[in-house]
């Protein structure tokens, strides 16, 4: 069954539309697997408007900076066909954006198709009359654009942890927490305690981890920047360095972004810097996500870093955003009742 939405002006819609790309996944198991790595975007556009103020407007989106690395590296890594060249394995790849100029339409729009000729494919055409629709359409649209892309990055992941998963880690954290989790194969748990969980994924030149660690809420003054940040240096205090007595710690040269958002109802705090090594000379950009659990009245906190000194290895955002997506997979007692 092919999905098809037409968006007649209110990109908000998409968000909504996208929570159904999952299941679209487990749909049609008779076709191709999707092509490409993650966070590839092939786009489709003729060469006259890849050379003007519209290809430079979908580069503008498209590639812009990840926020919070220590290197300047995109969104996405654009490839961009022609109509021509758009077949065979390119017309299989895993994100599509397709740039449709028609004199004949009124208005800018925007259909999303999930897999199209592949599986889990996800298939955006930006179609208009004109350039310039199509650059207001850009402008006005760019955060639920990326939104619908980086949801369908995610939901591959969040599927591939159920299926690939480490019941090891994932029972040690239940033990300890309470929290249901999926994690990855690859991980391997490094260090736990009765509050503190440390799993760690080694790389030939990367490498990648989290801990989990918990502690008493004592109102709403815990979940303040100040109160995460001094509850974050306790606990990676933990994790030691390359060196005797060096450890983990928050950078205090960028003060970290803090922001608060709900996710399936429950409020979570987000964190996102750079920590460095005390002791030593490592870093990297971390993330981690707060919230309270409510049955033991703790504050509990997943926090993931990345280490990734080779600037033309893997991608550190890849690494990251992998992180990131364990946090779509945790639920709490009350949750797992449901």
């Amino acid at each position: 069954m092919l999905m098809k939405t037409m968006l007649n002006g209110v990109i908000l819609a998409l968000i909504a539309i996208s929570t159904v790309a999952c299941d679209a996944f487990h749909t049609l198991n008779n076709k191709k697997s999707a092509q490409g790595r993650p966070y590839e975007l092939i786009v489709v556009c003729p060469q006259m408007e890849w050379n003007g103020e519209l290809g430079d407007s979908i580069r503008a989106v498209f590639t812009a900076p990840v926020p919070y690395l220590n290197q300047v590296e995109p969104l996405f890594d654009v490839l961009r066909v022609t109509e021509r060249s758009f077949k065979d394995m390119i017309a299989d790849h895993r994100n599509i954006l397709k740039i449709v100029v028609d004199p004949s339409l009124e208005k800018a729009e925007t259909a999303v198709e999930y897999d199209v000729t592949s599986e889990p494919q996800i298939v955006l055409t930006l179609q208009g009359p004109d350039d310039k629709a199509l650059v207001g359409y850009l402008s006005e649209n760019r955060d639920n654009m990326l939104h619908v892309l980086e949801k369908a990055e995610r939901d591959r992941d969040v599927k591939a942890y159920a299926s690939f998963n480490n019941p090891g880690i994932e029972a040690a954290v239940k033990k300890i927490f309470g929290a249901e989790i999926r994690v990855p194969k690859g991980y391997v748990l490094a260090k736990q305690s009765e509050d503190f969980l440390w799993a760690r994924y080694e790389y030939p030149t990367a490498s990648q981890g989290f801990f989990i660690y918990a502690y008493p809420y004592e109102g709403p003054q815990s979940l303040s920047r100040e109160a995460l940040v001094e509850a974050r240096n306790k606990f990676a205090a933990r994790i030691p360095g390359p060196s005797d007595g060096s450890y983990m710690t928050t950078s205090d040269a960028f003060e970290p972004d803090y922001r608060m958002f709900r996710l399936e109802g429950r409020l979570w705090c987000e964190l996102r810097g750079f920590w460095d090594v005390e002791g030593d000379f490592m870093g990297g950009p971390f993330v981690s996500y707060t919230t309270v659990d409510t049955e033991t009245n703790r504050v509990f906190t997943i926090d993931g870093y990345v280490y990734a000194p080779d600037l033309n290895k893997p991608r550190k955002r890849n690494y990251i955003r992998g992180i990131e997506h364990l946090l779509y997979t945790i639920r709490f007692p009350e949750e797992q009742k449901q």
